[in-house]
């Protein structure tokens, strides 16, 4: 069988960006889980038969008895119904089922791929890398439902922050791995300033998704409902008596540190897109970089929306589907900074410092 010997191939950027909008696809049905508080309804982890729902009546019975057994059913759920149970089951056997299915459609390509010889050889390691970030997050994500089945009515806040980082990380991993696929090698030099601050905008992005998911986790969209100010004050009343445990559990802290950092962000993204016009760079940088910062804008407003109305389904659904579409915009922009030239700029002007 002949063997490509190609630095890029389309085919396997395809294959990895269909990857990467199966782990949109999961982030957001994630979150539909939390918001509908789905979570905890399947009480066990069976990677394999756990594919399977409830075939029969018994089937149906024995699931709800286990969940009848934890905390959440006792001292939230107490007399829901089998079918209510079984609208909340539905939302967590999906999500359950994309991530088995976002396994399936990575190593089975991969594998095939890989015989081919149809991967470039510079990105076999990243892609085998990619594959185990996919199989840490399926024992990180039981690790973080197994801390609700206890002593809690809902996860621990600190670990569904982990689970949807390291999804998000392997969703950036497979859009930039996407894109070196599609572009094959390419020896830059970027100018240092302009690499750091997309970097750092970069980072600054995904902090903030961090944030949203102690948010998140700790159901702190559902306080203080007003903006700008939280119950008419700057910050609401903080718990200090957790110490450093209030950074991660105390609902006015975690919402506050929320909002001060997407202030923080939309000025540093709207400061980079005005550099970037002062600038005047070509080869698409001026454009991305001007996604992102449309996208924060939006990405702020919904935000308001979303914590003003008190975090219907729809909107917060929406809200972290568009953490994760600024996400992808910041990751382009970096990842179209480093594979640029020096000669991108069309004047004598840059960026000092960072």
């Amino acid at each position: 069988m002949k063997r490509f010997d190609s630095d890029r191939n389309r085919a396997v950027a395809i294959w990895l960006f269909a990857c990467a909008a199966l782990v949109f696809a999961m982030v957001v049905v994630g979150g539909i889980t939390r918001l509908s508080g789905s979570g905890l309804s399947i009480t066990e982890w069976k990677p394999l038969i756990g594919a399977l729902p409830p075939m029969n009546a018994a089937d149906w019975a024995d699931a709800f008895a286990r969940y009848k057994a934890i905390p959440q059913y006792t001292q939230v759920n107490a007399g829901m119904s089998l079918a209510e149970f079984q609208g909340i089951f539905w939302w967590e056997w999906s999500h359950r089922l994309l991530g088995r299915l976002v396994g399936v459609a990575f190593a089975v390509p991969f594998a095939i791929f890989l015989v081919l010889g149809w991967i470039p050889r510079r990105l076999i390691w990243r892609c085998g890398l990619l594959l185990g970030l996919g199989g840490l997050q399926g024992l990180i994500g039981w690790w973080m439902v197994s801390s609700g089945l206890v002593d809690r009515v809902d996860v621990a806040p600190e670990r569904l922050t982990i689970h949807l980082g390291l999804a998000l990380l392997l969703f950036m991993g497979l859009v930039w791995t996407g894109l070196e696929a599609r572009a094959g090698f390419h020896n830059s030099r970027p100018p240092v300033g302009w690499s750091r601050a997309a970097a750092l905008l970069l980072a600054a992005v995904f902090f903030q998704c961090l944030l949203g998911g102690l948010v998140a986790g700790g159901k702190a969209g559902f306080v203080y409902t007003d903006w700008p100010l939280m119950n008419g004050a700057i910050l609401a009343p903080v718990d200090w008596s957790k110490g450093a445990l209030a950074f991660l559990h105390d609902q006015a802290l975690i919402q506050f540190d929320h909002r001060i950092w997407a202030y923080g962000l939309l000025v540093a993204g709207t400061a980079y897109a005005v550099l970037v016009w002062r600038g005047r760079l070509v080869d698409g940088l001026g454009a991305s970089a001007y996604v992102v910062a449309g996208t924060l804008w939006l990405q702020a407003a919904l935000g308001i929306a979303t914590l003003m109305h008190g975090v219907p389904l729809w909107l917060g659904a929406l809200h972290q589907a568009g953490a994760v579409v600024v996400l992808c915009a910041a990751t382009v922009n970096l990842w179209l900074v480093r594979r640029s030239q020096a000669r991108i700029f069309t004047s004598g002007w840059r960026p000092k410092g960072l």
